[in-house]
């Protein structure tokens, strides 16, 4: 798993909403459930709220936006680590397509970050990503919803991000908002 194609893959939206609840008649209990979506031009959301994240992420844009089957996805990012990320960081990557778990892996971090020019450690202090994404033509049709959640070696949260897409036949993409 690259670490971009972390980024891109949880580049689109899982929805959430604020509701009441009336329960048994009596009192009314709340439930909030709250979006934390990432700054810039795209449809990317924090698993939780980044307070507590070491990296924090500036912007994420897309080019296009939403993404096009068949067409090169550009994707720009910006962050800053608040601590240097060494060897042993983790990804665990799932990918549930319906209801069916189609990918539940962790992958090492620092090996993936070959594949898009970076290397561990990780420096504190600010960075930039550019990548260009070639996406397949042809996507299968229906709900793909991705979670992407990257730790340090020590299980501190370095982020996560989440997404719930539609893909339709011939293609044509719908975030899920």
């Amino acid at each position: 798993m690259k670490f971009l194609g972390l980024i891109s893959v949880a580049l689109l939206s899982a929805s959430a909403s604020a509701r009441s609840l009336k329960f048994m008649g009596s009192d009314s209990q709340h439930a909030l459930e709250e979006e934390f979506p990432v700054p810039g031009d795209n449809p990317l959301l924090f698993c939780a709220a980044p307070k507590d994240n070491i990296l924090e992420i500036e912007k994420v844009d897309l080019s296009p936006n939403p993404p096009s089957a068949g067409v090169t996805l550009s994707i720009k990012a910006s962050g800053v680590l608040s601590q240097d990320v060494e060897e042993g960081a983790k990804v665990h990557l799932q990918v549930k397509y319906g209801l069916i778990r189609i990918i539940n892996q962790e992958a090492d971090l620092c090996e993936n970050l070959k594949n898009v020019d970076l290397e561990c450690p990780l420096k504190k202090g600010p960075m930039e990503l550019t990548k260009d994404v070639d996406l397949p033509k042809e996507i299968p049709p229906g709900k793909y919803t991705v979670l992407a959640d990257v730790y340090t070696k020590d299980n501190e949260k370095i982020t996560c991000l989440t997404a719930t897409v539609v893909f339709r036949r011939g293609g044509a993409f719908e975030v899920v908002a």
